[in-house]
């Protein structure tokens, strides 16, 4: 029977596999924690925003999500009219790939990085490279070694997901310094409003200063708004034009864009849930090492928790213990990482019981 065939590549790709989401039962409570959503929720004036913009839904958004912008431009003292916002960053890295990808080119990520990349590069046609990582870490040698006359672009989460892990400034701009001028570096900024070191910069200051970078940012971590996917992207003025001419004209939805308004504006909801995850991620990866298990150190709102090979306590297995328990982390299989599991930073209560869980999985004879 004859049918329509995608385009060569596309039946390759590996869906995204997002992290599982609890099923309820009765008399027992779940709590959340594979997808790095914030236990706290908008900022409450986001809802109420959000609210009031149901009253008029017949109209169509403003097809430029000007406000948002000007709004984004205030928080960080830039330029409007360099920002892209878009149905979550996931839109704009697809967008990106699309605009600046083609059948034969080369897309460089890193080996434990976002799996979007990947996608949004073979969908596109080109070659996704994967350059190794030092402890869980970009290596920016490792990624300049693997440049060739057919890269196009090259993708960096910093910091990284699921790993956590971040590059200091000064090797960010060290990597665009060793890239040809006609490579596009993507740095995404996802979680970047839960770092909390001197060295880091999200990327705003060499965008400003340079023809071929761009950093991509969310509303979908601190500031809450996961399900109304908001994301946006800061340029230079050539390279958001040309984005701007493939992006949908209503790709973000009114509701959404003057909730992200409300929330951007909200700095004492951000500052909280910010000082929240800095205590109870140093508190889990202190309490959980005591356990005998391996923890990778974490700038973001997660923690990568390695399970040892040699007592035959798997991640698998602990994956299990703590899902019965209705503590829901998320398994890495498809992230290269089978031994390890992600653990979304939750409320003191979640907390207090994964550790708990953790400890008597691990005293299980």
């Amino acid at each position: 029977m004859s049918r329509p065939v995608p385009n060569p590549g596309i039946l390759d790709i590996a869906p995204y596999t997002p992290g599982k989401s609890p099923v309820p039962e009765p008399g027992r409570k779940v709590f959340k924690l594979s997808a790095n959503e914030t236990p706290f929720g908008p900022s409450p004036k986001a809802i109420e925003v959000y609210k009031r913009a149901a009253a008029h839904l017949e109209d169509y958004p403003e097809g430029t999500s000007r406000v948002l912008r000007e709004a984004i431009g205030r928080a960080f003292g830039l330029d409007p009219d360099r920002i892209i916002c878009g149905a979550g960053s996931d839109e704009i890295l697809n967008l990106l790939a699309h605009t600046y990808l083609g059948r034969g080119d080369e897309a460089i990520s890193t080996k434990h990085a976002f799996l979007v990349y990947p996608i949004a590069t073979k969908a596109n046609g080109a070659v996704s490279v994967v350059a190794p990582e030092t402890n869980f870490t970009a290596d920016v040698d490792a990624i300049l070694k693997l440049v060739s006359q057919r890269t196009k672009l090259v993708w960096l989460a910093n910091p990284n997901n699921p790993t956590g892990t971040y590059l200091p400034f000064d090797e960010v701009k060290r990597l665009r310094a060793g890239l040809p001028p006609n490579v596009l570096l993507v740095l995404d900024a996802a979680y970047s409003d839960y770092v909390s070191r001197n060295d880091y910069e999200l990327g705003i200051e060499l965008v400003a200063t340079s023809d071929n970078t761009v950093m991509t940012h969310t509303f979908s971590k601190i500031h809450g708004l996961a399900a109304l996917r908001v994301g946006w992207m800061f340029g230079p003025a050539s390279i958001v034009d040309a984005v701007n001419r493939i992006r949908g004209p209503f790709n973000v939805s009114t509701p959404a864009m003057l909730a992200a308004v409300a929330a951007i504006e909200d700095t004492a909801h951000q500052q909280m849930s910010k000082i929240h995850t800095d205590k109870w991620r140093s508190w889990l990866t202190e309490e959980v090492t005591k356990l005998g298990l391996t923890v990778t150190p974490s700038v973001a709102n997660f923690i990568l928790i390695h399970f040892p090979l040699e007592n035959g306590k798997t991640s698998a297995d602990a994956d299990a213990f703590l899902t019965k328990r209705g503590l829901v982390l998320r398994a890495l299989n498809n992230y290269g990482l089978p031994h390890a599991l992600r653990m979304t930073i939750g409320t003191e209560e979640a907390n207090r019981l994964v550790l708990e869980g953790l400890r008597e999985f691990m005293a299980r004879k």
